[in-house]
């Protein structure tokens, strides 16, 4: 039985991990609530297993983003697109309307990437190595590193046409 004091600790200590996640892959605050409602269950289930070979924040941001994957995936029944709500993000508080209307941009564009393109640029964006990227997602360092540069030219094109 997994020790329930340190996992709620942890939950508290990552729980921005949590809240980035749902509010990528969700549409509105009820759905991010039962996401994140439900990553703490995986994460719960799956306690015993973390090994220690990685990073806590790791093995919480593979389980976070395989339920959120999960979550999508059965949503995509009821709803197509997933729209992400910027207001709601602690965004870096800036005066300059100029970069707020920049930032905005690029969520909106980072919307309309692949499940998996999301995730790999949000945990770009957060400042992850292409090594701990890959093993979050499953890829190699080497394919990281590419999709990240695609991902890149994507955005560039597609903020250059808005």
């Amino acid at each position: 039985m997994p020790n329930q004091e340190y996992f709620v600790e942890l939950i508290k200590e990552n729980q921005g991990i949590l809240y980035k996640i749902s509010s990528l892959y969700t549409n509105n605050e009820a759905d991010r609530q039962d996401l994140r409602q439900e990553m703490i269950y995986q994460l719960w289930k799956s306690f015993d297993s973390f090994s220690g070979k990685s990073k806590i924040s790791t093995w919480i941001y593979r389980v976070a983003l395989n339920t959120a994957l999960l979550f999508v995936k059965k949503d995509k029944r009821k709803e197509t697109a997933i729209t992400f709500d910027e207001g709601k993000l602690p965004l870096i508080d800036m005066v300059d309307n100029v970069m707020e209307e920049r930032i905005k941009l690029l969520y909106k564009t980072i919307r309309k990437l692949t499940d998996v393109e999301r995730a790999i640029i949000l945990l770009y964006l957060e400042g992850k190595k292409y090594e701990e990227i890959a093993e979050i997602t499953g890829f190699t360092p080497t394919n990281i590193g590419t999709r990240i540069g695609r991902i890149k030219m994507k955005l560039k094109s597609q903020i250059k046409h808005s």
